[in-house]
């Protein structure tokens, strides 16, 4: 069990976050001022896995009138808590009511929240992004997102999938992600990242790099790993990432003219080597104006993003 800093003062009722992410999942209390991390344990099927979700909480939900947030990428059905066909989530996730489940099974409420707002309210609530009236929040692991706070309040927009940047298509073609190929989510995720290393390498329009096996899928972390070695192809790579990233935050800044963007996921830990491309793209795209107002800060809450956003959802709901 792990404690997890926050800023929250103590709830009543007692509040417990589910953070469902496309390769793992983690279940938290918020205890007095401390949001706590109670498990975490990888992503499967859906029946196993909300079997796991069952028996983390079963030792620490008390009382009769538990309050629960659950972050989970979309799309979703917020309002009837239902997960409805998140692409980075297995097929057998498709219609889950995952509110209806988890209520039956121990009481109280349940809200569900797309990860990206979930994950914007963290930011702004315990972060980066505490202080602001106007935020972005850029979710970059096995997908691409974003939150949007805009005059003090989290935006949602009708369906809550508002500021789904990595739907954008960047390009008329490239690597498929978020179902759409040339989407920026294709060019800048964890898999985008690979997928395209990937495919050029295949089709012969880089040089095949020592770190590369035919027999054994490339990931991101390896292309990063290899980037700070001094590759040159992976860094190539790193900085390709970093101008769709630009780009996608250009498009950001120019439509909402935040006063900080905050990107979370693997940017903190990639920063040098994503940050030339990012500020190149930026340069060439954004609005001179907004861009000079904005600034671009890594997350503040790391690998408990997600516990915190659980819990953020909760609360948000709450008030």
């Amino acid at each position: 069990m792990s404690v997890l800093s926050s800023s929250s003062s103590a709830a009543s009722p007692a509040i417990f976050g589910l953070d469902i992410g496309g390769t793992k999942c983690a279940v938290s209390a918020l205890r007095g001022d401390a949001v706590v991390e109670v498990a975490r344990f990888a992503t499967g099927d859906f029946e196993p896995t909300f079997r796991q979700l069952v028996d983390a909480l079963a030792p620490v939900v008390q009382g009769t009138s538990p309050v629960f947030g659950i972050s989970c990428g979309g799309p979703l059905d917020a309002k009837a808590g239902v997960i409805v066909s998140p692409p980075n989530l297995h097929a057998s996730w498709y219609g889950a009511p995952i509110v209806e489940r988890l209520t039956a099974r121990f009481g109280g409420r349940a809200f569900l929240m797309n990860d990206a707002n979930a994950c914007a309210l963290a930011e702004w609530r315990f972060g980066a992004g505490r202080g602001t009236r106007h935020m972005i929040f850029i979710t970059s692991g096995t997908g691409l997102g974003s939150g949007l706070i805009l005059n003090g309040e989290l935006f949602e927009g009708t369906t809550g999938d508002a500021g789904e940047i990595g739907h954008v298509r960047l390009r008329a073609d490239g690597p498929v992600g978020y179902g759409k190929a040339g989407s920026a989510e294709g060019f800048y995720s964890g898999g985008g990242i690979a997928r395209r290393a990937t495919t050029l390498i295949e089709r012969g329009e880089i040089p095949v790099p020592a770190w590369y096996s035919p027999t054994v899928p490339i990931t991101t972390q390896q292309i990063a790993t290899a980037a700070v070695a001094g590759d040159a192809v992976a860094t190539r790579l790193m900085h390709d990432a970093g101008g769709s990233l630009g780009e996608a935050l250009a498009i950001l800044i120019d439509l909402f003219n935040p006063e900080r963007v905050v990107i979370g996921g693997f940017f903190p830990r990639c920063r040098a080597l994503l940050e030339p491309g990012m500020q190149a793209a930026l340069e060439r795209e954004a609005l001179p104006g907004p861009r000079a107002a904005c600034a671009i800060v890594p997350s503040a809450l790391g690998d408990t993003i997600g516990s915190h956003g659980a819990i953020a959802a909760a609360l948000h709901a709450l008030r």
